[in-house]
């Protein structure tokens, strides 16, 4: 029998996992959920219900994991601990610093409803986290380091657009070359964040829009770009949709460390990843957790979860057999 998946909120991830089902034999669609109108709304599988977000309490039973796409901002800390009492859930909350107290109200919610909820589930966090952890473990006396890009950054893209004469743009975070040979090669440097990551934006401007102002207001904008080296460069919206329509992303785990009884042999250990698509690869991530929730509920758990508490062969479709053949 296949996995019944949901979608909650069909946007960019949404779409994502609507392919990563397909290319799961195990897991099928059953329904995708939204806020907007459900008839202006055209999926791509075809015979699959669109349904309203307010219709969702009648699926109960028939859906054995839902997917939540909502941002981590506003939507997901309060829908995950809503439908944690409902659903097995898994979601994509990435705002680090909020998930001990995501985790907690998941938690609660999910146990009350008997069900599995699976959090900060992607790359980063997720595939990052766990590349992170295991470093830990296995260099204790070592140093980490975590590069993003080169890909689109989409919150700080949003915040150029909210720029007064800013009708478009595009931003790249880009890991600064230097640095990242610095750590490969086992100096451990201590890197700020300027020496870290640059930012490059291309913009579109309004008719009329002073260019130095926007410029100045984008270089010096907190939290955003302020502490990074960032290059603005103005172009026209042609361009920028025949050049920066992707979204790509990507970036680098690495951790040094020493052994030995006096640490005199040095290691350096590497994740890295290069994504055409952020949220197509997000869904993938997302997809293999949702398997594992599955597998959990069957087993009886519930509770929330991280990547960090549920073993590897939980997301596979392969059995132990298998996984031992081939892959060990």
């Amino acid at each position: 029998m296949s996995i019944r998946i949901g979608i909650m909120g069909y946007g960019n991830l949404g779409r994502g996992i609507e392919c990563a089902i397909k290319q799961n034999d195990d897991l099928e669609l059953a329904a995708v959920f939204t806020r907007r109108d459900p008839s202006t709304v055209s999926i791509l599988t075809e015979g699959v219900s669109v349904c309203s977000v307010n219709d969702v309490e009648n699926w109960k039973g028939k859906i054995d994991v839902m997917i939540l796409c909502g941002g981590s901002a506003t939507d997901l800390p309060e829908q995950t601990p809503k439908f944690a009492k409902l659903f097995n859930v898994v979601d994509s909350f990435d705002t680090h610093a909020r998930i001990p107290e995501h985790f907690a109200n998941v938690d609660a919610a999910a146990k009350e409803g008997g069900n599995i909820g699976i959090i900060s589930v992607g790359w980063d966090p997720g595939m990052f986290s766990l590349n992170r952890m295991y470093a830990n473990a296995i260099l204790p006396d070592g140093k980490d380091y975590t590069f993003w890009g080169k890909g689109v950054s989409q919150g700080h893209s949003d915040a150029i657009r909210r720029i007064e004469g800013v009708k478009n743009a595009k931003q790249y975070t880009i890991p600064v070359d230097s640095a990242l040979e610095a750590v490969r090669a086992g100096k451990n440097p201590e890197l700020t964040t300027r020496e870290k990551h640059t930012r490059e934006c291309f913009v579109v401007l309004e008719e009329g829009a002073d260019a130095a102002k926007v410029e100045e207001e984008i270089k010096t904008m907190p939290n955003y770009f302020a502490d990074y080296d960032t290059t603005v460069h103005f172009i026209s919206e042609e361009e920028l949709l025949r050049d920066h329509s992707g979204i790509p992303h990507g970036g680098f785990v690495i951790r040094t460390g020493k052994t030995g009884w006096n640490g005199e042999n040095n290691h350096v250990i590497e994740y890295s990843l290069k994504l055409d698509s952020n949220p197509e690869f997000t869904s993938s991530v997302i997809v293999a957790y949702a398997r594992a929730a599955y597998k959990l509920s069957q087993e009886g758990q519930s509770g929330c979860k991280t990547v960090f508490d549920i073993a590897p062969a939980y997301l596979s479709a392969k059995d132990g057999a298998e996984l031992r053949k081939n892959l060990l």
